[in-house]
């Protein structure tokens, strides 16, 4: 490089560092805007200020080029709504987003709402269960997955396509050299499976199909936008639900203080992601020479953009390694942030807060027993969380 940077030489994406990134990261923040990643060749963005600009400017930072890690992943996905700029990308967006708009899920809210309710008061009774698996992962799977409206062969396998999915976001190592045959096992199931033929007529996968016979996007488009609906919509979902149990079981005070002010809901989910956001970061390409403090990036150059950082950044919040579900919080990045803001979003706090609602309705506290992390490039939460409730 030409230009002086700083740089880190620690392997961001080994075991160790996935287990727990938060001090790589304050590591990462102290050390300017932008840091040179030397075992990955790329440029990383730690501070909230300097995501959220990024992040805001897809002018400058594209996604058209891939926002992975790794060039096999970029070429798979290339041209799906996270992999696009405008104007393809508010093409794409608009398609995929029709059935999840806060007007279009309102008429999912009794059912999930219902379904939630049957599930907590099942648990509940039990005394003790697993809220990464039981409790979790019950609405993505059962309810959402329905709506998208895949053929009923090979649905089982979407918690593990979606996981594999994310796995190969990340930089080439053992990991996404192995999710790499459950990614192609994803990708021949969406283009022969997920056929007009073969989709439920009344779900959200149906409906990419229907744009395509309008002309609205390529009819070659259809089987790798399956992708958006088949990842997405499950482990951001369930890591959060867990990620909440698991705070909420560390910060009694904190369930209390919604037990009795349940209308601070909102900012308790923001918090939740904020302190643990379940997808640590995306990266982008720089179609110009961008200067980001003392430090200019190439044109052309990748960097990942560290969301799980920024939302801990100390310069953006007060004592940001607490949870404080009264913290105004709506400027995390959790979400992403842009013209790529999560499409799902407001459908995935709304299953959120319809566990945590029936939750409050029946518990006082949260008894943790033992828990597993989940190691994944780009992902944070648990795949194991022994909980009793009282």
């Amino acid at each position: 490089m030409s230009n002086p940077c700083p740089s880190f030489a620690v392997d961001l994406y080994s075991d160790e560092s996935l287990l727990d990134p938060y001090p790589l990261y304050r590591q990462l923040r102290d050390l300017g805007g932008a840091v040179w990643l030397e075992k990955h060749k790329i440029f990383a963005l730690a501070r909230h200020q300097d995501v959220k600009r990024a992040m805001q400017d897809s002018k400058t930072f594209s996604s058209a080029q891939g926002v992975m890690l790794n060039q096999q992943m970029n070429d798979t996905l290339r041209g799906i709504v996270l992999c696009s700029d405008d104007p393809e990308h508010a093409i794409l967006r608009r398609v995929i987003s029709k059935p999840i708009t806060p007007k279009a899920i309102s008429a999912y809210s009794d059912l999930i709402t219902g379904e939630a309710e049957s599930l907590v008061a099942r648990l509940v009774a039990k005394g003790t269960f697993d809220a990464a698996t039981q409790l979790a992962q019950h609405l993505p799977v059962t309810i959402v997955s329905h709506l998208v409206g895949l053929p009923e062969e090979g649905r089982e396998r979407m918690l593990d396509w979606a996981a594999a999915n994310f796995q190969c976001f990340g930089p080439i190592n053992a990991r996404t050299l192995e999710a790499f045959v459950t990614v192609k096992e994803m990708v021949d199931y969406a283009f022969t499976q997920c056929t007009r033929e073969k989709l439920r007529p009344d779900g959200w996968a149906r409906l990419i199909w229907d744009a395509a016979d309008r002309g609205e996007i390529s009819l070659e488009k259809p089987p790798l936008m399956m992708n958006d609906y088949m990842g997405p919509s499950l482990d951001t979902t369930i890591f959060t639900i867990a990620n909440a149990i698991y705070l909420f079981g560390r910060n009694p005070q904190q369930w209390t203080l919604l037990r009795a002010q349940p209308e601070l809901m909102p900012r308790a989910i923001n918090e939740v992601i904020r302190l643990e956001s379940p997808l640590q970061g995306f990266s982008r390409v720089a179609t110009r020479a961008v200067r980001i403090e003392d430090v200019v990036l190439p044109e052309g150059s990748r960097a990942v953009m560290l969301w799980g950082s920024a939302n801990r950044d100390e310069r953006k919040w007060s004592d940001p390694e607490t949870f404080d579900i009264t913290r105004n919080n709506t400027d995390h990045l959790g979400f992403g942030q842009g013209v790529h803001m999560c499409v799902g979003m407001h459908l995935a706090k709304m299953e959120i807060a319809a566990i945590l609602g029936a939750l409050l309705k029946r518990v006082s506290c949260f008894e943790l027993g033992e828990s597993k992390r989940v190691i994944n490039n780009v992902m944070r939460g648990l795949s194991q969380l022994e909980v009793t409730v009282h």
